[in-house]
């Protein structure tokens, strides 16, 4: 819907003519006094015009006995590891309320640079919802990876004013920032004064107060009260996160009050079809929040007005006149089901999807891997010493394990009986054939193997595994699909999804990407895997900017040290 002229703003705010749409005889909820008050909404083109009286318009829609709320925004994710291109995101989470998604494309930029990042910038102008980008600041993560991409502060400035552009993506590498290192620098330096985003996990103290002394603004990755209270206290903004894999919400939830609640927003960083099926999206963070004991208003707050003022977003967050028509018509407060959803004062509905414009995919046959044999996997070394990486369900912090495991004819073999199974990354943009191998503890794993090509965020190909063979199969196998998900047992593929796009997003209509994820997951059970979701787990293992023990395609990185393990 477009901005209707100023003149009939005016006119149909103060009823002097027939409003476009009003939305009759609900309560709206007002985030500013906690009131819900039955009223008129009236709407002109994309805007807000008039509450609290009553209106006539060209169409009214009754939604008697329903409350009205402002849409929710998602602060922080990465559209790509929802496996769908950005049109069927729109078409799968706008249903459920999010009218605004503050993404950072990093994922496709590791694998394809700016092309990525241009993709997402076309294409977040042509959907229901209001998909801002911020610029990848990180790509790669550190020095210790090989991304098929390097982009430097003189990549990102051109871009910097673009129109659907919000400033600078998540800061990943802090121990940069804190060392002053000079390519962090120049992003910093290049984006003063605009918003950045950060990412800090675990860092507190006088390490802290640096890191936000550069000018970092929000950050999602706090995983205890404790650590949240102190980015608050030191004026952060805190981006509670429940996604597939990082589930915060239950630690962060006695932060939610109506105190907290204005520096406090919502984000779900990476969560699947199959998830936001079961579960949902920001809908389900805001029913759990209130479950756990979360005043409404504050949660309300969080999901809309707080995540609008944090980034910037002035015209939206509240039922009011002036702001952008991002309405949610939801049976209560508790619950959170949305019946009826309004972006921009275009229903969310099936006629307004199919009518989108939509572009071309990029990034096509991008998995471009050695050939992989089963002695690949094998791990060499006299010592008995043995870095593990230890995964701790529910989060993407890992515990850096030592165990023996000795060596048997020049190798050190998987442990089934102590759920010792091998890791191993594969760069797969055709820039030097690297490999490496490791162990992990937790996925419960007891044969075959699981492989995938969302490997966070230098997207090479990582694989987890029990048995040689399959581990090479399961690699040659993504190869073969152009990238996505593979389980392999006895010689045979169990289960798989394709990924073609950049080897990160199906080509397919969401419903078709989560009965894949269904299979897929019953197929890693099948193999003993005992994570609720192998897929995201296994691509959070590579990634180096995530105490304490990590794996790339350099070799195992102790993440405290910075460094890749001798």
């Amino acid at each position: 819907m477009a901005t209707a002229p100023l003149s009939a703003r005016i006119a149909q705010g103060q009823g002097q003519a027939p409003a476009d749409v009003v939305l009759r005889g609900g309560r709206v909820f007002d985030l500013i006094t906690g009131d819900l008050v039955e009223t008129d909404v009236a709407i002109c083109g994309d805007t807000i015009v008039g509450v609290y009286d009553d209106y006539d318009g060209a169409q009214v829609i009754d939604v008697s006995g329903q409350i009205l709320v402002p849409g929710f925004i998602d602060t922080h994710l990465h559209i790509e590891s929802s496996l769908v291109t950005p049109f069927e995101f729109d078409r799968l989470v706008t249903p459920l309320g999010v009218t605004t998604a503050i993404c950072d494309p990093h994922e496709i930029a590791n694998v394809c640079g700016l092309t990525g990042i241009q993709y997402f910038l076309e294409a977040s102008a042509l959907t229901l919802m209001d998909i801002r980008v911020q610029l990848s600041s990180c790509v790669p993560s550190t020095h210790m990876e090989t991304a098929g991409a390097v982009l430097e502060a003189g990549d990102l400035l051109p871009l910097k004013d673009h129109p659907r552009s919000l400033g600078l993506a998540e800061f990943m590498n802090f121990p940069g920032v804190l060392m002053q290192n000079p390519s962090a620098m120049a992003k910093l330096e290049g984006f003063a004064g605009r918003h950045i985003d950060g990412h800090c996990p675990l860092l507190r103290g006088k390490g802290l107060n640096g890191y936000i002394a550069a000018g970092i603004r929000t950050e999602h990755e706090a995983t205890t009260a404790e650590e949240a209270l102190e980015k608050l206290r030191k004026g952060m903004r805190v981006l509670i996160r429940e996604g597939s894999v990082s589930k915060d919400l239950h630690a962060l939830a006695p932060l939610i009050t109506e105190r907290h609640s204005p520096y406090i927003a919502f984000c779900t960083d990476d969560r699947n079809p199959l998830d936001i099926a079961e579960q949902g999206h920001l809908d389900y963070m805001i029913r759990t929040a209130i479950a756990l004991g979360a005043p409404p208003l504050a949660v309300y707050r969080a999901a809309s007005l707080s995540a609008a003022e944090a980034f910037g977003l002035k015209d939206r967050g509240l039922i009011a006149p002036g702001k952008r028509a991002d309405i949610v018509v939801i049976d209560s407060l508790e619950s959170c089901r949305a019946s009826m959803v309004f972006a921009g004062g275009v229903q969310a509905n099936k006629a307004n999807f199919a009518a989108r414009r939509t572009i071309a995919p990029v990034a096509r046959n991008s998995v471009k891997a050695p050939k992989i044999t089963a002695t690949d996997f094998r791990t060499g070394g006299n010592r008995t010493q043995t870095p593990v990486i230890g995964i701790i369900p529910g989060k993407i912090i890992t515990e850096h394990l030592t165990f023996n495991v000795p060596p048997r004819d020049g190798d050190k073999a998987p442990d089934i009986a102590r759920d010792l199974v091998k890791i191993a990354v594969i760069e797969r943009h055709g820039k030097n054939g690297n490999r490496a191998t490791g162990f992990v503890q937790g996925f419960g794993l007891k044969r075959g193997a699981i492989a995938s090509t969302v490997c966070h965020d230098h997207h090479n190909i990582a694989v987890v595994g029990a048995d040689y063979d399959d581990m090479a199969l399961a690699v040659t196998r993504l190869g073969e699909i152009e990238g996505g998900f593979v389980v392999v047992e006895g010689g045979r593929v169990l289960a798989e999804l394709a990924l073609p796009v950049a080897g990160l997003m199906s080509l397919e209509p969401f419903e078709t990407v989560r009965h894949a994820l269904e299979d897929l997951r019953a197929a890693a059970r099948s193999l003993g895997v005992v994570l609720e979701e192998p897929f995201l787990q296994l691509a959070f293992l590579c990634l180096p900017v995530i105490p304490h023990l990590k794996i790339t395609d350099h070799g195992m990185v102790d993440v405290d040290k910075f460094e890749v393990m001798p």
